[in-house]
């Protein structure tokens, strides 16, 4: 690298603390990192500019321990729309319209404080789809707590779902769809990320590059204060340690009401015409929409500090530039527009305010008060942050099967066994959290929370999206590779349990400390195991995010791979459920190989269930899809159901609890006999069907290649009925389903 001089060096103000090698590394940039700036610069940094390329060459926002391993994602296809480096993934879905996702992290703030946390989590990934021009339609999340009867699991539990439903509710937009676990592995690290999916006209897209030297940098939306400085470099690039609490301060607030006028204005100053590049103050804030808008368009900006809105008196360039306020946004408007634009937003009473100007030197330039506080090469900031190729080791040892206990009794029998699954708040209804949020809003939303998939309708066309989140902790502690490959195959089942083609994924990946080796080891197999899957199924990797150092005084959580799936329905009238709804259809299970304890819920609750996960076929797992996709689209089936959480037995509990009218199911015989794994084991894709007798043979040849077992029917008496060794009402299963998290939040007080 070579330093460029400028006519103009920065000046340090009064009062700010001398910089140099100790101050670098309190602003978690190690020794050799801090010489690559005084390189760059050509000098020692102010202590504006220290700042600034310690967010900027934080983990969270430069992704320096994964950019090279996230290369090998696959991200092309024939609906991808865009390219790298844009604020969210896009994907055509037809008859004019594109799909922009995408789902991010908020691990650390949600765990510090848990409402604001939740909150502006939701709050910030619903920026980055409307930066794109696309109308929010649909959220969702994945939420990991620790063990229920952890201290602070209901506090968590609260002030999360809370927050999501705050925001969320105020804002207007659905929460269709999400997953809720609770493991002890996650007592000192709660995970908390958030997805959201926008629609837009392929011809309204907008970008994140900035161009035209001389165009003007405008600052819209709420004033700037204090709240998230060092957010994403001294909270969410750092682990958990006695002293976390005191880190409550970097917690952004949010305010939603702020956010919806701030939707509304910039999709209105989008349709004007007059807006060159948009990108949200996220993480970094200023600082990162400003350079990265700039370094994408091969341009510099110089910005007026003394131009910002602020929300209190005396704040300085650093805390200005830092500063991780909520809803606010940075944009670049054609040179003459800037009056026609000011005028949009202050009719949804917003700031609106020119701030700076791109410039042709690739130079990132702010002033204050007249003097010059930082000049950076752009690039610097945005593109060069130091990239690593950490250490990756395969552990000595095989990793302890979380929350597993050793076995000090008899495993139950299958129908008490069958009873304690569904009253486990892994298996159980997420009700509670779900009613807390509007998953109605917009009147787009024909299949809600509580089913395999959410399924959306596009107004105006007869198609529609189908959305699921999936993530396997367990899975992936026992084998990251197969743990991860199988979330995306899971994500995509659930997606064509509805009937829809799964065409795209975005992921949130959630581990420990890359430094150390063996969660790098970690991290690099998981990475593996999405892009095989990916590659296998055609669902193009288009957006994603990483989530490193989640884990308390060295103790990290399990690798946690989180995918988000969309897929389309070419007639959304033909989405499937997973309630059986006709007595005397024929019940079918579908399954890819033999299902095994391993990382199931059967063997953490009675402590059973070791050995190796099951390898993964690919090839099969790609055409039960397509079978399925076909099956719903020629109308022979009644319902689909992935087989999760609790197995076969309490997958067909499920498909008993139609809310229209509970049903029951005969069930001659299970495949492959009578032992727990063939109750209660996971792992294998397996789903169960319905359909009138006559369609068996058409649905048989849907599926060559898979093991397709007629294994009963569904019955009119509400009766769950197994092999003569279970016989329950049905409607005490579903009391049982319906109270596993109430019950224990009553029980806690």
């Amino acid at each position: 690298m070579t330093a460029t001089k400028t006519a103009e060096t920065p000046v340090a103000l009064a009062g700010e603390p001398a910089v140099g090698l100790e101050q670098a590394r309190a602003h978690g940039l190690s020794e050799d990192e801090y010489r690559a700036v005084e390189r760059w610069l050509g000098r020692t940094p102010t202590f504006t500019e220290l700042g600034v390329f310690s967010v900027m060459w934080s983990e969270h926002c430069s992704y320096k321990s994964s950019r090279r391993h996230l290369r090998m994602l696959p991200n092309k296809g024939p609906r991808v729309v865009g390219g790298a480096g844009e604020n969210a993934g896009a994907l055509e879905v037809g008859d004019g319209w594109v799909a922009v996702f995408k789902i991010e992290s908020h691990n650390h703030p949600s765990f510090v404080e848990p409402y604001q946390g939740a909150a502006t989590g939701v709050g910030g990934i619903l920026r980055d789809i409307f930066t794109m021009g696309a109308r929010p339609v649909a959220s969702m999340d994945s939420l990991k707590f620790g063990a229920f009867d952890h201290p602070r699991t209901r506090h968590l539990l609260g002030g999360v779902v809370g927050g999501i439903g705050g925001y969320g509710n105020c804002v207007g937009v659905p929460t269709v769809a999400g997953e809720v676990m609770f493991d002890a592995a996650f007592n000192g690290n709660i995970l908390v990320n958030a997805f959201c999916l926008g629609l837009a006209r392929r011809d309204e897209l907008q970008s994140a590059r900035a161009q035209g030297p001389g165009n003007p940098v405008m600052y819209v939306g709420s004033a700037t204060g204090r709240d998230g400085i060092h957010g994403a470099s001294l909270l969410a690039s750092a682990e958990f340690d006695a002293s976390s609490e005191a880190k409550r301060p970097t917690v952004q607030v949010g305010d939603p009401f702020t956010e919806k006028l701030l939707i509304e204005a910039c999709l209105e100053a989008m349709r004007s015409g007059a807006i060159v590049a948009i990108q949200d103050m996220g993480a970094a804030g200023l600082t990162s929409s400003s350079s990265e808008m700039a370094a994408r368009g091969g341009l510099g900006i110089e910005l007026d500090l003394d131009r910002i809105p602020l929300r209190e008196a005396g704040l300085t360039p650093y805390e200005i530039l830092l500063s991780e306020s909520q809803e606010r946004m940075l944009l670049v408007a054609q040179r003459g527009r800037e009056a026609e634009l000011a005028a949009i937003f202050a009719r949804w009473d917003l700031h609106a305010v020119v701030v700076g100007k791109i410039t042709e030197d690739q130079r990132w330039r702010v002033r204050w008060r007249g003097a010059l506080v930082a000049d950076i090469p752009a690039g610097a900031l945005a593109d060069q942050a130091p990239v690593y190729d950490r250490p990756a080791r395969e552990p000595s040892k095989a990793p302890p099967r979380i929350s597993s206990r050793p076995a000090t009794a008899p495993a139950p029998p299958p129908a008490e066994a069958l009873r304690r699954l569904l009253d486990s708040p892994n298996v159980g209804s997420k009700r509670w959290v779900y009613r807390q949020y509007d998953s109605m809003v917009q009147s787009n939303t024909m299949a809600g929370p509580g089913g395999d998939a959410a399924v959306l309708r596009i107004k105006g066309t007869h198609r529609g999206l189908a959305l699921k989140v999936d993530s396997n902790p367990r899975a992936c502690a026992l084998d990251p590779y197969v743990g991860a490959a199988a979330c995306v195959v899971e994500a995509a089942r659930n997606v064509a349990c509805a009937g829809a083609r799964p065409i795209g994924l975005t992921n949130c990946l959630n581990y420990g400390n890359p430094e150390r080796p063996e969660i790098m080891w970690q991290f690099i197999r998981g990475v593996e195991g999405i892009r095989d899957a990916a590659l296998a199924l055609e669902t193009p990797v288009v957006s994603g995010n990483v989530s490193f150092y989640n884990e308390t005084e060295g103790r990290a959580i399990p690798p946690t791979p989180t995918i988000a799936m969309l897929g389309v329905l070419e007639d959304a009238g033909r989405r499937v459920t997973q309630f059986f709804k006709r007595p005397g259809d024929a019940i079918i299970l579908l399954r890819t190989a033999a299902p095994a304890l391993a990382a199931s819920e059967y063997a953490a609750l009675f402590g059973c269930g070791a050995g190796a996960l099951a390898a993964l076929d690919l090839k099969r797992e790609r055409a039960l899809i397509e079978g399925l996709v076909a099956a719903a689209d020629l109308g022979l089936i009644g319902s689909a159901h992935d087989v999760a959480e609790g197995g076969l037995a309490v997958a067909l509990a499920e498909c008993c609890f139609n809310p229209d009218g509970v049903l029951g199911a005969e069930i001659d015989g299970m495949p492959g006999g009578s032992g727990a794994e063939v109750f209660f084991g996971e792992g294998a894709s397996a789903v169960v069907l319905s359909a009138a007798a006559g369609e068996l043979e058409k649905l048989r040849g849907l599926f060559g290649g898979i093991e397709f077992s007629v294994i009963g029917r569904v019955a009119g008496e509400p009766r769950l009925r197994v092999a003569k060794v279970i016989d329950e009402d049905v409607r005490e299963l579903m009391q049982i389903h319906e109270q596993a998290i109430v019950r224990r939040l009553a029980a806690n007080g």
